[in-house]
């Protein structure tokens, strides 16, 4: 992957690669999906989308992968090669809508060889984040004051106590000078694949944040399921439907890429369903078909298929999740 621009699909590839032979099980390419694929290895969970320009990405495709991301654990990542026509530099994070881009060559460089970028770029020039414990720790066993690493650093003393307070940001050059002055390491890596912290009662915030953003949209679908207890968010972008979490406590890991039936005919169930199973396989979430016609199917290529009738006659969703593992099976 060279700092050229290339056919994204091209990139795509390269990256496929890159990540399988890493010990990354990838999923298969969703051109028409807010994200590009998934990436799972061990813990690490990656939604990657891939941008020639980066400035191509819509508010609307960040909220929907900002909503991946918290549902699913992962970590959203955009790689691209420019921004206008500037060419994103190597080892710097960018950022756009809230979700940190990079170049491929850093996408490279944290896979291969472990090394997490360290500056971000944002309005007014480029920044790195001190670790301000490390920083006090140093300065006091060296009997240095604020003002005397201040007048040093020449910088004020108020900005050394921000930075071991954590309250702002260094200018990389100002770091480096209070690492040679301290002859120690101060500044602290960005992991771009730390794994994020969970969110209680997510899918029913996000509901209510997403009511406030549409205020046209209807009520989420399957209202079946809503019925038996779980939490549905509606996908819009995505190779499935919605994403739907059992409420219950005892239940709460129950996290289903939900697919409704929508009139669709068999062959695009079965093309639908093989999308799902990838991306199943790879969130190591259980995935379902929500049907409304009265055809008996309880399986489509491997994915559990329920009937409305049948959801009608449960009576809370740890019914509903036995049901999926018997067809499962």
């Amino acid at each position: 992957m060279s700092g050229v621009p290339m056919h994204r699909d091209q990139v795509l590839l390269e990256i496929t690669e890159l990540l399988a032979s890493h010990g990354f099980e990838t999923s298969n390419i969703y051109d028409r999906s807010c994200f590009d694929m998934m990436a799972r290895r061990e813990l690490i969970l990656l939604l990657l989308k891939v941008l020639i320009n980066v400035d191509g990405f819509s508010s609307q495709q960040a909220q929907e992968i900002k909503r991946l991301a918290r549902t699913f654990l992962a970590s959203p990542l955009i790689v691209g090669f420019k921004s206008k026509t500037e060419p994103l530099e190597e080892d710097v994070v960018y950022e756009r809508h809230g979700i940190p881009v990079v170049a491929p060559e850093t996408l490279r460089n944290m896979v291969v060889d472990e090394v997490y970028p360290e500056v971000l770029a944002g309005r007014g020039g480029y920044y790195v984040n001190i670790n301000g414990e490390i920083l006090k720790e140093v300065r006091e066993r060296e009997n240095l004051s604020l003002k005397d690493l201040a007048d040093i650093a020449h910088v004020s003393r108020e900005t050394i106590y921000k930075y071991e307070h954590g309250m702002v940001r260094a200018y990389p050059e100002t770091a480096m000078l209070l690492e040679n002055i301290l002859n120690i390491k101060i500044t602290l890596d960005i992991d771009l694949f730390k794994t994020p912290e969970p969110e209680s009662d997510m899918l029913k915030s996000d509901q209510a944040s997403e009511t406030e953003d549409n205020p046209q949209d209807i009520s989420p679908e399957p209202k079946e399921l809503i019925k038996l207890g779980f939490g549905v968010l509606p996908t819009y972008r995505t190779p499935f439907d919605a994403i739907s979490q059992a409420n219950s406590r005892k239940e709460k890991e129950n996290i289903l890429l939900t697919n409704l039936e929508k009139n669709r005919n068999s062959q695009a169930l079965k093309k639908m369903a093989l999308n799902v199973k990838d991306l199943s396989d790879i969130t190591k979430k259980e995935a379902v078909f929500i049907m409304e016609s009265k055809r008996v199917v309880e399986c489509i290529e491997g994915i559990p298929a329920v009937n409305t009738d049948e959801i009608c006659e449960m009576e809370n969703c740890r019914e509903f999740i036995q049901l999926l593992k018997e067809r499962k099976n």
